[in-house]
């Protein structure tokens, strides 16, 4: 469990998803403290702040601006009676004027929804001191708000269920901070930043322990609100029918994953799919990289077409983190593989991708057994919305991604103790492998 037990984790994701006002606080400081720690990490490595325009990477000051402009639009611009309706509140009622020390044009640098990615690299965007004194602003007009939820949640009869309405925005703003610290952790390694809190980085995994094997059975996957703070893709009723299966107790190691690299597996189509074979013939070496040593890394992976951050030296593998080379710990989960890769893996070694059905089964119902946080697990299951879906005040969070990307679900060692949630479904493109994501496999 990525060095720590059930119960840890349990009281970890139960902090931010069901927490009282006084677990909220300590989490949205601790949160920020965190964002500022490896913020700093980005100025010392990058004293100008300047990153390739990418894809899969934004202006380190973009990034750091947005998480203030995002308390602030959905807490502080909203007036309290909306804001008490949480998951339903009604972005229309948002107050025009801007909640105290934040810059009137935030909207135009910030909104995510509005702000092109491309145009982030262009914007007027404040310096590193100004953007820190703003989303300080930020967090301490939250933090007087959460105060007066506590008198508010006192005056109603209702009890939990008020409760867990009235602090969903605040949890909405406390694991987007968390999610944003994630994509600062995986840009840091793509640029060799180095973020050297041992926190951040990656376990050694034991020897691969017996297969999982669970009975036919049908699984209810979703939750309701009323059970705590829950993404509206998480939401809903769905009765998935399983077969009995055999699952991987833990995530395919390197000392698994690299046979099938050694074996000339990336130069056979035979393993591949066809958009996985299409993927792998057009990956040539990138256009950009900080520096030559980021640039050599990128260069040598993909000339030798090897799993990124990743060259071989004979027999001795060898990893490109913290900005640096050095020995790659085989009993370490595979990480930074496309969807692509995994599924290559899986046809050669006679295996498959776990639905995230049976992955939300299996580690709920084998929780000792099961374990996971380690990377970040593609899945053989689409993303889409269970039946019932109704999208939350936050609209965009997932209904415009149900274009037939995949689930990842699971961890990575870079996401923040309280963001695990065995009924999490994080989703992105296939072809990504910036994020810390992995696999396990299924008997086929």
């Amino acid at each position: 469990m990525h060095g720590q037990s059930v119960t840890g984790l349990q009281a970890a994701h139960t902090v931010a998803r069901q927490g009282d006002v006084a677990d909220l606080v300590r989490a949205l400081r601790a949160s920020r403290a965190d964002t500022l720690k490896t913020f700093a990490a980005w100025e010392q490595a990058l004293p100008d702040l300047q990153v390739p325009c990418d894809p899969t990477l934004n202006p380190p000051l973009w990034e750091l601006g947005h998480i203030g402009w995002f308390q602030n639009f959905w807490l502080s611009r909203l007036p309290e009676p909306e804001r008490a309706s949480g998951p339903w509140a009604r972005v229309q009622v948002l107050r025009l004027e801007q909640a105290p020390g934040h810059r009137p044009d935030a909207d135009a640098l910030y909104d995510s929804s509005r702000v092109a990615h491309t145009r982030r690299w262009q914007l007027p965007l404040p310096r590193a001191k100004t953007t820190r004194q703003e989303i300080a602003a930020s967090l301490d007009g939250t933090l007087a708000l959460l105060e007066q939820r506590t008198a508010a949640d006192a005056r109603h009869a209702s009890g939990e269920a008020v409760r867990s309405q009235g602090l969903y925005l605040f949890r909405l703003a406390l694991l987007h901070e968390d999610m944003h610290h994630e994509a600062a952790l995986y840009m840091a390694r793509a640029l060799g930043v180095p973020v050297p809190d041992p926190r951040w980085q990656a376990l050694a995994l034991p020897p691969a322990p017996p297969s999982l094997h669970l009975a036919a059975r049908t699984w209810l996957a979703g939750t309701r609100l009323a059970e705590g703070f829950a993404f509206d893709n998480e939401c809903g009723a769905l009765q998935a029918r399983l077969a009995d299966f055999e699952i991987d107790a833990q995530a395919v190691r390197w000392a698994e994953y690299l046979p099938f690299v050694e074996s000339g597996g990336y130069d056979e189509p035979r393993w591949w799919t066809a958009a996985g074979w299409s993927w792998r013939t057009r990956h040539g070496a990138p256009t950009w990289g900080a520096g030559a040593a980021v640039r050599f890394a990128e260069a040598s992976r993909a000339a030798a077409c090897l799993p990124r951050y990743l060259r071989r030296d004979g027999a001795r593998w060898w990893v490109w983190r913290q900005g640096t080379w050095g020995a790659l710990d085989l009993s370490e989960a595979a990480c930074h593989l496309t969807l692509h890769e995994a599924q290559a893996w899986c046809a050669w070694a006679g295996r498959r991708l776990p639905t995230e059905f049976e992955w939300e089964c299996a580690a709920l119902s084998r929780p000792q057994t099961f374990r996971w946080g380690d990377v970040w697990e593609w899945t053989a299951s689409t993303f889409a919305p269970y039946p019932g879906f109704e999208p939350h005040a936050y609209r965009d969070y997932s209904a415009p991604w149900f274009d037939g990307r995949p689930v990842l679900r699971g961890a990575s060692f870079m996401t923040q103790p309280r963001m695990r949630h065995p009924r999490y479904r994080n989703f992105f493109e296939p072809h990504r492998h910036d994020i810390a994501a992995g696999f396990r496999s299924c008997a086929a």
